[in-house]
This record gives C-alpha cells, sequence and structure tokens, in this order.
C-alpha cells in the first residue's frame, strides 16, 4: 500500500487558528485544544486513506472534481491529491456559506 504524506497549507492553517480562538474565547482554551487536536486527527488520518474523502457539492456543480472532502462535524476538510501528497486546503465550518468561501478560494 502506497504511503501519503499530509500538508496543511497556509491558509487551513490560518482556518485552525481562527477556529481555535473562536473555540477559546467563547467555549475556553480546554475545549478548543480538543477541537483542534481532533481537526488534526482527522486530517493525518488521510494519510492511510486518502481517498475516503468526497467531491463537495459546490465544487462539483461547477464542475471541478480534482478536490475532495472528509467531515468532522461541523467542519469540513478540503483537499488534493497530487501523487503521494495530500494537501489541505480548508477547514470550514459546514455551518457558514461554503459556496462562497469556495468562490473566493478556489475558484479564482
Amino acid at each position: 500500500m502506497e504511503k501519503y504524506k499530509v500538508f496543511i497549507d497556509t491558509q487551513a492553517k490560518q482556518d485552525l487558528k481562527e477556529i481555535f480562538i473562536y473555540m477559546a474565547i467563547n467555549d475556553g482554551s480546554s475545549l478548543a485544544n480538543k477541537l483542534l487536536e481532533t481537526l488534526e486527527e482527522a486530517c493525518y488520518k488521510l494519510e492511510e486513506f486518502p481517498e475516503r474523502g468526497h467531491i463537495p457539492q459546490e465544487l462539483k456543480q461547477t464542475g471541478i472534481n480534482k478536490y475532495l472532502e472528509i467531515h468532522s462535524n461541523p467542519y469540513r476538510i478540503i483537499y488534493e491529491i497530487e501523487k503521494n501528497i495530500i494537501y489541505i486546503h480548508c477547514v470550514l465550518d459546514g455551518r457558514r456559506d461554503i459556496q462562497e468561501i469556495l468562490n473566493e478560494r478556489m475558484l479564482r
């Protein structure tokens, strides 16, 4: 079985930072740390099962099918596989307007 490596790009790191800060302010740093660990764990589990995601509906509608997503409710982790590297591009709160965010980031 081929081994994959996960790379969390700058924008996804910023997403994680913003999620952590929001959670720490509203729910405390202990819960924010637990959430961050859960999200990072979900990202790194892709090393073993990168194809388990599905194409985000918002991108499928535009004909873009090179990105996949997994869920760590309510968060959506959007990534791309190139050879044996998994690029995490976004970690988004699924309760937000995902279409608008993806339009800004990926449809440029």
